[in-house]
């Protein structure tokens, strides 16, 4: 066979591997981190901390540039993943740490439940404490190990974890005592539950706690930057349960390398198992960096965008979001896409064949994965921030932070209450210059979808169970 000949045929099985269909519906990775910033990433332009595996998964996939999370917090942008429908809508607007999902609310897990497929949650839930109808298991999950309490995740080296709702010791961690990392810990039980279902359809949903504060890592993950990066201003806090951590940049950047680590153990034991073919990995975060790293401002993970998390703008709710699936999904294409949320339950129904429920706010971003049919885009994505009063459960009688997604055209509402901010993404991505005024038939357009975008949201009361119950409004 001469060389044009070993070409031909090796491009035609090639194609043949992409155009192949599936044997069965292809298995689904979901790993998302906490409070990571869009700029963490060495993909993302990141250059201090390293990030291999997750560059890696986006060279051999595809990078999406304009993704963007629930919520600009935790538990709000985790109700709008599982219920596909956007913070206006969804059942979890608040995030004291464990208001739960309604019994009545159906989620993504239950749709690929009844397609056939195991199902099993590894890291923070944030959606519903032990004793509540909002536990992993009665929305979909057969098992679930790791935090369910925001509150709880918060600390790295707790005395225990939940194992469906039970207890589970962590040794060496009794009295304050710091010896076994939760996240390692949680990342070994996700490993597992993929051995464990090889040979049938799964949905593993790998919620990562790294790296929202507390700000620690073990010191072999911390020491591969000490001496390395420049030492900032120490994290001292007053709050009880956050470590103090006069190394933050140092335990920051090896907490990002840690979760890195494991999303290469995840694609290498896919590799091993020969389920690598037949898998789609998906890597995201929550919502965008938190204020505290943006203030230390060092790693600039909020990349080019506008403040961090807990605002509306760009580096509120923009963030990092590869996929790769080997022979279906091109290897290093890139998306300028406008998707969210609200649309992964659309997206998984049309991936794994199971029934789409009516009234969701998404839509499948599977032809744009695919690079085949035509891809429907949104009109409008919607956000939404209610001020909730944690004493009584319920939300303030205003306009709540608010943001719309038009296109090009972004408007903000910054602060309750407050005028409407208009800004053009194409030309001005930082959000620095607002144009509302030179723009009035567009702000009429967004004003008007905003007089039916959104339902009021029901009282949300933290239920007093579980040992990290703290009702003060601040747990994601």
């Amino acid at each position: 066979m001469n060389r044009r000949q070993f070409l031909a045929t090796a491009g035609a099985a090639s194609l043949a591997r992409v155009n192949a269909a599936p044997s069965r519906p292809p298995n689904i990775v979901w790993i998302m981190g906490d409070d990571l910033g869009y700029g963490d990433l060495g993909c993302y332009g990141q250059k201090y901390i390293r990030t291999p595996n997750v560059d890696q998964l986006a060279a051999s996939g595809m990078q999406f540039s304009d993704a963007y999370a629930g919520c600009t917090v935790c538990a709000p942008s985790r109700s709008v993943l599982m219920t596909g429908l956007h913070s206006g809508h969804t059942s979890v607007r608040s995030n004291p740490g464990g208001v739960p999902l309604l019994g009545s609310d159906y989620t993504v897990a239950q749709m690929l439940q009844s397609a056939g497929y195991a199902t099993g949650g590894f890291g923070k839930w944030g959606l519903g404490d032990v004793q509540t109808d909002g536990v992993p298991g009665k929305h979909g999950f057969d098992e679930f190990f790791g935090y369910l309490h925001q509150v709880h995740a918060h600390y790295y080296y707790p005395p225990y974890l939940i194992d469906n709702e039970k207890k589970f010791l962590l040794a060496g961690n009794e009295n304050g005592k710091r010896t076994t990392y939760s996240h390692d810990v949680i990342a070994g039980r996700a490993l597992d539950f993929i051995r464990r279902n090889a040979a049938r359809p799964f949905f593993c949903y790998m919620p990562f706690t790294i790296p929202h504060l507390e700000i620690l890592v073990p010191e072999d993950s911390m020491n591969e930057y000490l001496g390395k990066l420049p030492e900032g201003k120490p994290y001292i806090t007053e709050q009880k349960h956050y470590a103090d951590q006069p190394h933050l940049r140092a335990a920051y950047a090896g907490m990002v390398t840690r979760m890195d680590r494991d999303v290469g153990r995840v694609l290498s034991l896919l590799k091993k198992l020969q389920l690598e073919d037949n898998t789609i990995v998906i890597f995201c975060s929550d919502n965008g960096v938190s204020a505290n790293m943006r203030e230390d401002g060092f790693f600039k993970g909020e990349g080019p965008f506008r403040a961090a998390k807990g605002a509306m703008y760009e580096g509120g709710i923009r963030v990092p979001m590869v996929a790769r699936w080997p022979g279906r999904i091109r290897a290093g294409s890139r998306s300028d896409l406008g998707w969210y949320f609200a649309d992964w339950f659309a997206t998984a129904a049309e991936l794994s064949g199971g029934k789409l429920p009516s009234g969701l706010d998404g839509l499948s971003v599977v032809p744009t994965l695919l690079g085949k049919g035509r891809q429907q885009r949104h009109e409008f994505m919607y956000w939404e921030s209610p001020r909730y009063i944690a004493k009584t459960g319920e939300f303030a009688k205003e306009v709540p932070m608010q943001a719309v997604r038009m296109g090009e055209w972004k408007a903000v509402r910054p602060k309750p209450d407050g005028p409407l901010e208009l800004y053009n993404l194409r030309t001005d991505i930082g959000e620095q210059h607002n144009v509302a005024a030179r723009n009035v038939k567009v702000m009429q357009r967004i004003e008007k979808y905003l007089e039916t975008a959104r339902a009021e949201p029901r009282p949300q009361k933290e239920p007093a169970t579980g040992d990290y119950h703290l009702a003060n409004g601040s747990g994601g």
